[in-house]
């Protein structure tokens, strides 16, 4: 199965444009010590957790989280962190762990940290589903290099959240959060000038929409009002179907995509591979490029925002789709 992986490793290349960092390790026998960690809550409420021991200070950390866009993952063993624990120590932090491999438990595949189990931010067992999904993570915590960035750390943000439900929100909530982006999807909203958008908008945004209602049967269509297009109730109906045929894990990362792009039509896109992404995320960002390509780029600011854009994306993409397929990997070392 040795191909499998490398398939696995390769996809996620691709998927996320990630360099990968060094080997994965297979299991080393001996005791495992426990392992602190901790993520950020999903945007729509703040995180819940809770957390005894360590030096971690809980305050600092809402206060925090509240007011920071860019998702923050920190792992590190109890009472490692002294007080008072600057900012910095939220989004980046020293390495402090050299392997990085995958076991398999009782309630499914768990990472390791030089043997050290990680944890979520509640205080549980990092576990995930699938072993492909655990090696997926692993590549992201191995990538990292001399320095953990915490906010380049998607997926293990995803499985926190997925992990610990901070917002206590079950699977029909999910679906909601998702589908009310219908009512504001991004390519819906069209300008009525200049002449040149409103064509470039046409030709790139129509063709999209037609995919979507052959293909989910439904009507979306697109409009000029700041009202919005007038979409059925049995659109509503039909989409909320489709997303009730994801588990709760893929849901979690459907709604973590349509918050990116401000698009449920361009999510869905995304799932059924009809766009990559790519080209999700230039659609969603349409206007933007028409202006930028109108009156300059931003030096930096706007290839910052359009990278950072691609990769939770990516990541929400990637994550969606093995946490709904049934994939095994057989344990490799996976080698440079």
């Amino acid at each position: 199965m040795w191909r499998s992986c490398l398939q696995l490793r390769d996809w996620g290349r691709r998927l996320l444009k990630w360099p990968l960092g060094g080997p994965i390790y297979s299991v080393v026998p001996g005791p495992i010590p426990q392992l602190r960690a901790r993520a950020y809550a999903p945007p729509t409420a703040p995180s819940t957790g809770s957390d005894t021991g360590g030096a971690w200070n809980p305050g600092l950390r809402s206060s925090l989280l509240a007011t920071s866009s860019a998702p923050h993952f920190l792992a590190f063993p109890s009472g490692d962190l002294p007080e008072p624990l600057p900012s910095l120590a939220f989004s980046e932090r020293k390495r402090f762990y050299q392997n990085v491999n995958i076991t398999q438990g009782e309630g499914g595949f768990e990472i390791n940290l030089d043997h050290r189990k990680l944890k979520t931010p509640q205080a549980k067992l990092f576990t995930v589903p699938s072993e492909a999904l655990a090696t997926a993570v692993a590549m992201e915590w191995d990538s990292q290099q001399d320095t953990i960035k915490f906010y380049t750390m998607h997926l293990t943000t995803l499985c926190n959240t997925s992990l610990d439900n901070p917002t206590q929100r079950n699977k029909d909530q999910l679906i909601q959060a998702a589908m009310k982006f219908l009512d504001t999807d991004t390519i819906c909203y069209r300008v009525e000038e200049p002449e040149t958008l409103v064509e470039l908008q046409k030709n790139e945004w129509d063709p999209i929409i037609e995919w979507a209602e052959k293909r989910y049967g439904v009507e979306i269509g697109a409009s000029t009002s700041i009202m919005g297009p007038s979409i059925p109730a049995k659109t509503y109906e039909m989409l909320a179907s489709h997303l009730a045929s994801y588990n709760m894990w893929a849901l979690q990362g459907i709604e973590f995509v349509v918050a990116q792009l401000k698009s449920l039509v361009l999510t869905l896109g995304l799932m059924d591979l009809r766009l990559t992404v790519e080209q999700a995320v230039l659609l969603s960002r349409l206007e933007e490029q028409y202006q930028v390509q109108k009156w300059g780029n931003i030096e930096w600011a706007h290839d910052y925002e359009l990278q950072e854009l691609q990769a939770r994306a990516a990541a929400g993409t990637l994550f969606v789709h093995l946490c709904s397929e049934s994939t095994t990997v057989k344990h490799k070392l996976l080698r440079e």
